[in-house]
């Protein structure tokens, strides 16, 4: 899925977000500078902002809308509390933080909690103005590592003394209303905060270790969620398979792939485009990533039996039309699932195979009868995420031996590929953002009698790519053409010979 460009580094604006939000002024640094105003501002509140900035520079006048969200954008690294936001616009960023806790204080002292707070804050902010998915909070002897997840990458950013991991821990848990004296289970909670007027959903999960609580925080940006499928980067031809076996009135369409690889994304973007008053659309999910308008959402409670079977069975009670399923974990899951299909409903699911056609044999392993998969099965998307080049600093290369060999160009064939460099637009990372690696296994009736019969899956691989695009060729089109570097796309895709030898 595409993202958006990760933010480059900036210092706190001169002028507050208090004030900036109150009376609609705002300094914008740049090439040049200039100041934001917002439709109908006090004018006199810009003499204040010049006075502040220590210049006279030029006015940009926008509407209100415009204006903030060009505030959001500006003050992306500004605190996430009110309590904490004035000392947060002191520190110029996280390790002065850092730096600035209290080196002897007890901080479960209750007068001692700012720092905490502001800690907390400052990584969470920093994490969302690096576009970071997750935040690793992880206690060792020596020290807190603070680890970012950005672009599918983790990255140590920080460190903290080990004193300090039960009171970040502990006030973690307060936010997102967990039992802080239970130390001994995993919890899983969710906070909502709000960063610079973006409502930001945190998914909290703690889990015991031996230096302590290890915890991890996965942020969700509902601003910058997009779920319509031209903004997915499928290929054309798999958006038009896609697209048409979401039109069909039943059967199964399953997204495949490993753990972050953006499936649910997909299947949210499927739902959008189906997504119409006419139709009974209810999704039993673990747990409800984003909320959907006019879509029933349920969420999945094992500890009071609220499994994905029992939410399924529930769910196929309320008189739906199209059903979502997070995943298809168990035979039981897989049977309502198939049932469902029968009877008239689209069924949309996900499950963790490596290919397409893979997941057919998982479904079989499960213990779903081959004759019932072939009457079900509509289509099998399978997709990995890969990082973007920077578009600004990229640097072209003749492709090496090895590279032209997997590529399996000629020998006197120029190639010409990419590899990250680093500049400011990108963090000095090389990679802006992450885009999809797809392939699509629509079912037909020939496929359908592979299934029935339990043909090989090499059989069938072959049958389904014979003019369609596998993971592997579809990132290599991608390497060729500059979007990404081919170490990721090897990085992601397994080799195709194993897939041919039926691996």
């Amino acid at each position: 899925m595409a993202d958006t460009e990760t933010p480059v580094d900036k210092p706190v604006p001169p002028i507050s977000y208090s004030f900036a939000r109150e009376k609609g002024i705002a300094f914008e640094p740049g090439t040049p500078p200039v100041f934001l105003v917002r439709s109908g501002a006090d004018r006199r509140a810009l003499l204040e902002a010049r006075r502040v900035v220590g210049r006279t520079l030029p006015v940009r006048e926008m509407d209100a809308s415009r204006y903030d969200k060009a505030l959001s954008d500006i003050y992306a690294f500004d605190g996430l509390d009110e309590d904490a936001r004035e000392a947060d616009e002191q520190a110029d960023s996280l390790s002065q933080l850092i730096d600035d806790m209290p080196a002897n204080e007890d901080l479960l002292n209750s007068q001692s909690d700012a720092p905490i707070i502001r800690l907390i804050n400052g990584l969470i902010a920093e994490a969302i103005r690096t576009a970071a998915s997750d935040i690793h909070v992880e206690p060792f002897e020596d020290r807190v590592a603070i680890r970012y997840r950005i672009d599918g990458v983790l990255k140590e950013t920080a460190s903290v003394a080990p004193k300090l991991a039960s009171p970040l821990v502990s006030r973690i848990k307060v936010m997102s209303r967990l039992d802080i004296a239970e130390r001994r289970v995993p919890q899983d909670g969710r906070l909502t905060l709000t960063l610079g007027g973006k409502a930001v959903d945190v998914r909290v999960s703690t889990l015991p270790s031996r230096h302590g609580e290890r915890v991890v925080l996965r942020l969700l940006d509902n601003s910058e969620t997009r779920f319509s499928l031209a903004d997915l980067g499928m290929p054309d031809d798999v958006q038009e398979a896609f697209e048409t076996a979401l039109a069909q009135p039943n059967g199964i369409i399953l997204v495949t792939g490993p753990t972050g690889a953006g499936k649910t994304t997909t299947l949210y973007a499927g739902l959008n485009r189906l997504n119409e008053q006419t139709r009974n659309i209810l999704t039993v999910e673990d747990p409800i990533e984003y909320a959907i308008d006019g879509i029933g959402q349920t969420q999945v409670n094992a500890k009071v039996g609220m499994t994905f079977a029992a939410g399924l069975r529930a769910i196929l009670r309320q008189d739906p039309d199209i059903v979502m399923v997070g995943e298809i974990r168990d035979v039981e899951t897989a049977e309502i699932a198939v049932q469902a299909s029968l009877t008239g409903h689209l069924v949309l699911s996900t499950v963790h195979t490596n290919s397409a056609i893979a997941a057919i044999a998982r479904l079989r392993d499960m213990g779903v009868e081959s004759y019932l998969l072939a009457s079900t099965l509509t289509a099998i998307v399978a997709q990995r995420l890969v990082r973007r080049l920077c578009p600004h600093c990229r640097e072209a290369y003749p492709a090496l031996p090895a590279e032209r060999r997997w590529l399996g160009a000629s020998n006197d064939e120029e190639v010409t590929l990419y590899q990250p460099k680093g500049c400011d637009h990108c963090n000095h990372l090389g990679f802006i953002g992450r885009t999809g690696l797809y392939e699509i296994v629509v079912v037909d009736d020939k496929l359908r009698q592979f299934i029935h019969d339990d043909v090989r899956e090499n059989k069938m691989n072959n049958y389904a790519f014979k003019t369609r695009n596998t993971l592997q060729l579809h990132g290599r089109h991608m390497a060729l053409a500059g979007e990404t570097s081919l170490a990721e796309v090897m990085r992601v895709c397994r080799d195709e010979g194993s897939r041919n030898a039926g691996v």
